[in-house]
């Protein structure tokens, strides 16, 4: 069923349409015919999931759904977990994650693990390990990162959906390269057990990237909810989110802004495409007023930086005192390398002042929801970039145009406010714009029920391709 959503593909099933084992066939055999040319799947486990479906799938709402997991933070049973990266490239994980096991409960068929940045450090997704993903609408270019190969595998029609996570814009990102919905949730929303990730996972979080809104808001609900003990947790939504999605959004009062205070320069297609959105706000009845950016990226930068750096320190030595040994040079890539230095010098002060700075950014852009109910802004302050722009092998090429890529959506990391890409358009070489709306902790309701009606108003297309 290539280009049916996920609630399609279940409907289907229910409907006896179809059964489970052709979806399985069928996924399996686009993965192996498209997949090569696009390295967006990097394991996969067929036998096994064939056997999950000859013994029975649990008959929750996503039975019989094909699906694929970001190979960073979330695990599959019996596969690797490697997070792109060298120095983790050995073994494979003893369990489910909380959030894979909550798919498979809801009846979600897992067929393999996408490819990412090394441990999720890149806009782009060209891991040493495994090699670049390529971009469906244009293979020369980056399908964006950090959940690159989902974004790739998704587009593709591959799976009709995959999991995704988010640590400075690594769904919404690759959303807006690909031409999918991507939301971020709200800090908390989705539990990262058995990973204690209480640092990163203030600006981190899991998700998904989908050809439509119905899909991420029913994804949502399969995966929301705090385990016993979980360190913070989002307030509970008032209804399921599928059923908040197909409400209407009421008059919303929506700030725009296209260009941010000592950040990038905005490249006109995307300031476009974003004030172009705001004009169908407009049409659809909302009231929309330009604002300013309550926020600076290179401040967003620096703490976000510190939170992930200190992590991304404590996760290489955990490794490394797993593994017995002292880090060697090709065990992780130049521009990791350049960050683990970095951040391995920080003092539990320097945590502190950027948990304390992270508090007074979500303050600062808390306030602007007192006049507003929903943020728009471009996804990208650039169009997708070709595959080598982004390069971790030269460590400032990296540096050099990271803000270009994060600089609109790293900052609803750090506040934990949920935020979406929504496909808008396409640049002058063909390829997707996406725009991004945000809103205050807890909102995913009101994205989604927004998100569905710019659905219908100006729904997105599929890449060209097989």
């Amino acid at each position: 069923m290539r280009g049916a959503d996920a609630v399609a593909t279940a409907e289907a099933v229910r409907n006896g349409e179809t059964d489970v084992r052709t979806l399985a066939a069928e996924a399996v055999a686009r993965i192996e015919r498209l997949g090569p040319a696009l390295n967006a799947v990097v394991h996969t486990r067929f036998e096994a999931a064939l056997d999950e479906v000859a013994a029975g799938l649990p008959d929750g709402p996503l039975h019989g759904v094909p699906m694929l997991v970001k190979d960073l933070g979330t695990e599959v049973a019996g596969l690797p977990a490697t997070g792109g990266s060298r120095l983790f490239a050995e073994g494979t994980a003893p369990r489910d994650s909380e959030l894979v096991a909550r798919y498979r409960r809801a009846g979600a068929l897992v067929l393999g693990t996408t490819n990412t940045p090394e441990l999720g450090l890149n806009a782009s997704t060209e891991p040493a390990l495994f090699g670049p993903t390529r971009n469906p609408w244009n293979t020369a270019h980056s399908p964006g990162g950090s959940s690159g190969g989902s974004a790739a595998a998704v587009a593709a029609g591959l799976v009709p959906v995959a999991h995704a996570s988010d640590g400075g814009g690594s769904i919404r990102i690759p959303a807006a390269a690909c031409g999918l919905f991507g939301l971020k949730p709200s800090r908390g929303r989705v539990t990262p057990a058995p990973r204690p990730t209480t640092l990163s996972g203030l600006v981190s979080g899991h998700h998904a990237v989908t050809t439509s809104v119905r899909d991420s808001a029913l994804l949502l609900d399969v995966a929301e909810g705090p385990l016993p003990g979980d360190a913070y947790a989002a307030p509970r939504p008032a209804a399921p989110f599928a059923e908040l999605a197909r409400r209407a959004p009421g008059r919303l009062r929506i700030g725009l802004l296209t260009a941010l205070p000592d950040g990038p320069e905005t490249h006109p297609e995307c300031a476009e495409a974003a004030r172009a959105a705001a004009l169908l706000c407009e049409r659809l009845g909302h009231h929309v007023a330009e604002t300013t950016a309550p926020y600076r990226p290179d401040d967003v930068g620096r703490t976000s930086g510190v939170l992930m750096g200190a992590d991304l320190v404590a996760q290489i030595d955990a490794r490394l005192a797993l593994l017995g040994r002292p880090l060697a040079d090709d065990d992780i890539e130049p521009f990791t390398r350049v960050l683990y230095d970095t951040y391995r010098a920080l003092t539990a002060a320097d945590v502190s002042r950027a948990l304390r700075r992270a508090q007074e950014i979500g303050w600062r852009v808390g306030a602007a929801f007192a006049a507003y109910d929903v943020l728009l802004t471009p996804t990208l302050a650039r169009p997708t970039p070709r595959l080598g722009v982004l390069d971790t092998a030269d460590p400032e090429s990296v540096h050099r145009h990271a803000s270009d890529y994060s600089a609109f959506t790293s900052v609803h990391n750090v506040t934990g406010m949920p935020a979406m890409s929504v496909p808008f358009g396409h640049d002058g070489a063909g390829l997707p714009l996406g725009v991004q709306f945000a809103a205050p902790l807890g909102g995913e309701g009101t994205l989604l029920a927004l998100a569905s009606q710019l659905e219908r108003a100006a729904p997105w297309g599929s890449p060209p391709g097989p």
